[in-house]
């Protein structure tokens, strides 16, 4: 049986809600992280396949609107100075409509609004000019005015908040749900890497090692691995390292790879 320790991660400081109805077709989340006055000496981004539109605060007021894609691999970061931020997660398949390109084409990236080519980017300047509690309502406004998605594109991010639904819920195979919608393998993965930025398998991957850490206690590892879809023990910790960089053991005890710089802004061109 394990006993973790109080792992610092990024997520642990959000406060986060469901985003109004009025938004849900373009975001799925809203969180919130307060300036943090005494800042840990690192912490942990741990994988998430989604791309999230970020507003972030300094103390002096200054501000940036960025784009931050889905990460495959955790990273470990030194905190440099406080920041609050507003993290509007996105919905499967709102990348294109949003931001002009595939969800792909942000992965592992961080990118400015208003350097992207969709109609999000023209409301950059706005936005960042707002109070954080004022952005939501602003976009709820807004963003059904400037948006607008043929028949195609709505029911292919209908098939994928579908496909989503059922690798969340139950960890059904590929083939599984793509017999469930109607739709062929290829066709599924296509468009879950373009409308997601991962695999299905890889976004399948990255929701079971999250499941893995809001699942640690006192509970054996085995029992773990059973409860959310390994073979067994060691598959868990072979997927765990291969994505978190380190055994789930050491994750828990606090032994974490040094931390690196924080992930650099880069251009669609870059």
């Amino acid at each position: 049986m394990q006993s973790p320790v109080a792992v610092q991660t990024a997520d642990g400081f959000e406060e986060s809600v469901p985003a109004p109805e009025s938004l849900r077709p373009w975001i799925a989340e809203v969180g919130r992280i307060p300036v943090l006055t005494h800042l840990p000496t690192h912490f942990t981004h741990v994988p998430q396949a989604v791309t999230t539109l970020v507003l972030r605060t300094e103390p002096s007021g200054r501000r940036d609107a960025l784009v931050v894609g889905p990460r495959t691999r955790a990273t470990y970061a030194g905190a440099k100075e406080p920041a609050g931020c507003l993290r509007l997660r996105l919905a499967p398949g709102a990348v294109r409509p949003l931001f002009g390109v595939a969800a792909t084409d942000l992965t592992n990236r961080v990118l400015r609004l208003a350097d992207m080519p969709g109609p999000a980017a023209e409301l950059a300047r706005e936005i960042i000019e707002m109070d954080l509690g004022d952005i939501v309502l602003f976009l709820e406004s807004t963003l059904p005015q400037v948006l607008s998605e043929s028949p195609t594109r709505r029911e292919h991010r209908r098939l994928l908040d579908s496909a989503v639904a059922a690798i969340d819920g139950d960890a059904a195979p590929l083939r599984e749900v793509a017999t469930r919608l109607a739709v062929s393998e290829r066709q599924l993965r296509n468009l879950f890497t373009a409308g997601v930025g991962v695999s299905p398998k890889h976004y399948a991957r990255i929701t079971r090692v999250r499941q893995v850490i809001d699942a640690a206690g006192n509970t054996p590892w085995s029992d773990i691995a059973v409860a959310t879809g390994y073979y067994d023990q060691s598959h868990l910790t072979a997927d765990f390292r291969s994505l978190m960089g380190v055994t789930p053991d050491r994750f828990f005890k606090g032994k974490l790879p040094a931390p690196t710089a924080c992930q650099s802004v880069t251009t669609l061109a870059g």
